[in-house]
């Protein structure tokens, strides 16, 4: 089971050690420092799953997921089991009987895995200067040895169980003993629950990413020159694509007075400004359930709740809630965004595509279909790039007092198929703009806004004197989708060819 920690939350809601989890289920865990090792501990692992009879997972992080380096394969070897169905229901059926039995056996397991911690190659003492020793793993022993390169280190491959006798033999060798982990004091604590005396998240920061420096000055606060100063840089916030579909939806759903319930996608840019429209999210799948909670509790206190889900994620783990939400009478709007593809991870197909992951055509779930037969009497389609008209079907689904579902139907514009369509990009009639600024309330990055210093400005370069600035379209950078053109009443906005 290979586990992703996001420390300093680069892509995640929380900062949560998985480590805790390995600790918690009585399994070994594995945590590599680096490509080379990521390919090593994953044979490893297997192969203890095999030794052991037991799950394995491997403790990966952010900064280790990203790095590329150099991998040096091994020659490619058939596994020692068969593959094969086995009946165990000994094993397998974990009824109260068996599970006594099994639980006795994960005891004994972990004896014997922590047997092999002891003098397993990944678990290794590296000798140099004893007046400070550091026990670490992970992408922080990287920061260690670029820090303290002289000081003796012992590297724990497996950061569960812990090798005790390896440990207790490392800190009698050290005049002071650090522990450098990233997130929780997990082997901190574990140390201190062996009596081993160390020091650990006095210094070290329980939040956010480690990196050399950081390591450097919590261990040696005199140190001054920092290491990596970070160049100044101007801010750069994430942003739908020109052309996304998603922007139509949230352009309305901003304009109108109704709590948002989000999930997890491109679609959670829409909470930034200037579209400002999604006021709770969590993790997949939870839109559709926050809003049948939040539209029970409040009871008519409130406007209508109304849940926003993509495609994929709806297919993930959406359609569950909304089958409570249906059987609960619940008067939610949810609106699922579909746009063929599960475009923030990398453009993979899901159930509703068409196609499966080897591109081979496949069933293409119908949101139409499924929505009524889980009970929803009201559903709509929309293209969202429309967006006058979207805006009216959103108002009529909300205004319901039954629960409705809105579909908003239109490709992602990363999909290969929209990438090889001839665009058509629009373009300003800058004499036509008033600066009205509708265009740029949409936040779209091929649309910017030029001000006027002063009326004078505004009146020499032929507008109104009490005009603040125009807007443009940088037309490489647009797709054409015309969600700017709807809104435009000057006739300020057209397509090239026209």
């Amino acid at each position: 089971m290979v586990t992703a920690d996001d420390p300093e939350m680069h892509s995640s809601q929380n900062e949560q050690d998985n480590r805790n989890y390995a600790l918690a289920a009585k399994v070994p865990m594995l945590e590599p420092s680096e490509p080379q090792e990521v390919k090593e501990f994953m044979r490893i692992a297997y192969e203890l799953s095999e030794e052991l009879d037991t799950p394995v997972m491997m403790r990966m992080t952010t900064r280790v997921s990203h790095v590329k380096g150099v991998v040096t394969p091994d020659e490619r070897r058939e596994g020692p089991v068969e593959r094969k169905i086995e009946k165990v229901p000994s094993k397998l059926v974990m009824l109260p009987a068996m599970a006594k039995t099994r639980r006795v056996y994960v005891e004994e397991r972990m004896i014997k895995c922590c047997e092999i911690a002891e003098t397993a190659p990944y678990n290794r003492i590296e000798r140099g200067d004893n007046s400070k020793g550091f026990i670490t793993g992970g992408v922080s022993y990287l920061y260690v040895k670029e820090a303290f390169p002289e000081a003796s280190v012992l590297k724990l491959g497996m950061c569960w169980p812990l090798p005790e006798n390896l440990i207790r033999e490392f800190a009698a060798s050290v005049d002071t003993l650090y522990v450098v982990e990233e997130l929780d004091p997990f082997i901190e604590t574990q140390l201190k629950a062996m009596g081993i005396k160390c020091i650990g998240k006095e210094v070290i920061p329980n939040q956010g990413e480690l990196n050399t420096d950081i390591v450097r000055r919590a261990i040696d606060p005199t140190a001054t020159k920092e290491l990596f100063a970070a160049p100044k840089l101007p801010n750069r916030p994430p942003n739908m694509c020109a052309g996304c579909p998603h922007r139509g939806i949230f352009f309305n759903l901003s304009r109108m007075n109704v709590f948002v319930s989000g999930d997890i996608g491109c679609y959670t840019l829409g909470f930034l400004p200037p579209l400002s429209a999604m006021d709770a999210c969590v993790c997949m799948g939870a839109s559709v359930s926050m809003a049948h909670g939040m539209q029970k509790a409040l009871e008519g206190a409130h406007n209508k709740i109304v849940s926003v889900i993509g495609d994929s994620t709806f297919v993930h783990t959406g359609i569950n809630g909304l089958i409570n939400t249906v059987y609960n009478n619940s008067a939610s709007t949810l609106i699922i965004l579909d746009n063929r593809i599960t475009a923030m991870t990398g453009q993979q197909p899901n159930p509703a595509s068409g196609s499966n992951i080897k591109g081979e055509a496949a069933n293409a779930l119908d949101f139409v279909a499924l929505c009524k037969a889980v009970g929803v009497k009201h559903v709509f389609e929309v293209n969202p790039h429309d967006v006058v008209n979207t805006r009216q079907v959103l108002k009529d689904a909300i205004e319901l007092e039954e629960m409705s579902v809105v579909i908003s139907k239109a490709p992602c514009v990363l999909l290969p198929e929209m990438k090889r369509k001839k665009k058509i990009p629009l373009f300003t009639v800058r004499e036509n703009c008033v600066g009205c600024t509708s265009c740029i309330r949409l936040g779209c990055p091929a649309i910017s806004w030029t001000s006027f210093k002063d009326a004078d400005e505004a009146e020499a370069r032929g507008y109104k004197r009490k005009q603040k600035g125009f807007s443009s379209i940088n037309e490489d950078h647009c797709l054409g989708c015309g969600q700017c053109a709807s809104l435009c009443k000057f006739n300020a906005i057209t397509k090239r060819e026209e």
